[in-house]
């Protein structure tokens, strides 16, 4: 009984992290219901991943800019004008395709870092500079078109936004073992990382979830994995932007947890004033920052644009939305210093079984917009009532009420010492 009250307790207290994960079950289980079963077939799940991955890809910069405190409204034409820019890299002037890829990674490095020096050292909000990048970046588009879609690209590109890594089968098995390896590998992976953290944090005394939790969470998870595993091996198996993806949640996932540069960037969404005092160069930041989000909006466009086979005018439209909603459903917080990569994943997964459950039930955008921006303005206002809830008095009436405590009990040696009450002697 009081490992229930330890893990409901815990459970009250990261409510914030719990809840993305359990709307996403939930989102899961009523489309599949509504749906008849059809989401969960094993191709839609792979059409899902593939539909999905860049957005996923932007998510993940527009977090961490959200974290630091800034928003990136331009992530969608800059996309949009990479994809333009392969086009007439790729079919007009003739380049590789291994070529073109770095180039067009090269010119995404480089209007992030147009953008980042005007916030950065010029000191213009982000706000402004990213929404005059929507409108320059767009109008490029445009021009570098010449307001038409530039088709065909290489199969070598292509494979990038739609392919699959080869069946090593020879499709003579019912699943494809490659895939299988992929996410049994995968999954214990996680499993042991999971296990080699808990112990370190109970070896340095550091807060740590409860036994029972621990155990719940990822056991759901390998679950979890090893069923999504299922349903791509049977299908045509791991789909290429997965293998992308899963690389690069992996480094920055690192990079944001056990850096240098992902600590000063939460500390500069913390507390800019603060941050800058203790001598983090916040400058330097967010213009890595920037450039960093240039790099991996032009990726999103690249991964796009080979999976429609087609530079287009309005390519990129939109993703801006997207991403920066699959941010603050997963959890960023308005004000920066708080987000995580997972949960930008988890918050672009719900966005996209949203997508994917509305448009196998013949919902119209018109009623897909409304529903997209109900969830957003829940999430938004879940985060803000969740502060307020926990801001005062330590903690939320329900985690006091379970008392789960992360400090060790008081021993001897760091109980307050009993003073003797001072005599005044009477004159």
């Amino acid at each position: 009984m009081s490992a229930l009250r330890e893990s409901l307790g815990f459970l009250t207290s990261r409510l914030r992290q719990v809840g993305i994960f359990v709307a996403l079950i939930l989102i899961v289980i009523l489309f599949q219901v509504l749906t008849n079963g059809i989401l969960l077939e094993p191709q839609n799940v792979s059409n899902l991943v593939v539909q999905n991955s860049y957005i996923l890809i932007l998510a993940i910069g527009m977090v961490m800019v959200i974290i630091a405190g800034h928003i990136d409204l331009s992530v969608g034409s800059i996309a949009g004008f990479i994809g333009a820019v392969a086009g007439v890299m790729i079919v007009h002037w003739g380049w590789a395709w291994w070529l073109a890829i770095p180039a067009c990674l090269l010119v995404g490095a480089l209007v992030g870092a147009w953008q980042g020096y005007w916030i950065a050292y010029v000191g213009i909000p982000a706000f402004i500079v990213t929404l005059a990048g929507m409108l320059i970046f767009r109008g490029l588009t445009l021009i570098t078109l010449k307001n038409q879609q530039i088709t065909p690209f290489p199969n070598e590109l292509r494979a990038l936004g739609g392919g699959f890594l080869p069946d090593i089968s020879g499709g003579t098995s019912v699943l494809e073992w490659l895939t299988v390896i992929l996410g049994v590998g995968g999954t214990a992976a996680i499993l042991f990382q999971a296990i080699k953290e808990r112990r370190v944090r109970r070896k340095f005394n550091l807060e740590n979830e409860p036994m029972a939790w621990f155990a719940v969470k990822n056991g759901f998870i390998a679950v979890l994995m090893l069923i999504i595993t299922f349903l791509l091996a049977s299908y045509r198996g791991t789909p290429i932007v997965l293998i992308v993806l899963a690389v690069l949640v992996i480094l920055y996932s690192a990079l944001m947890n056990n850096s240098i540069f992902g600590r000063h960037t939460y500390a500069i969404g913390g507390n800019l004033h603060a941050a800058e005092l203790s001598g983090i160069k916040t400058k330097k930041v967010t213009f890595r920052l920037f450039v960093n989000m240039g790099v991996l909006a032009a990726l999103a466009g690249l991964v796009f644009t080979a999976r429609l086979n087609s530079a287009q005018p309005a390519g990129g439209t939109g993703f801006e939305l997207d991403s920066i909603a699959a941010a603050f459903i997963g959890g960023a917080a308005v004000q920066g210093g708080i987000g995580t990569v997972a949960g930008a994943m988890i918050g672009g997964l719900i966005m996209g079984v949203l997508n994917n459950g509305m448009s196998i039930l013949g919902l119209g955008t018109d009623y897909q917009q409304l529903i997209k921006g109900l969830v957003l303005l829940l999430a938004v206002g879940f985060d803000i009532f969740n502060k307020n809830r926990t801001g005062a008095g330590g903690g939320s009436s329900l985690s006091r009420r379970f008392k789960w405590k992360t400090t060790p009990p008081a021993t001897e040696a760091t109980k307050p010492a009993k003073t003797e009450p001072v005599r005044v002697d009477a004159k």
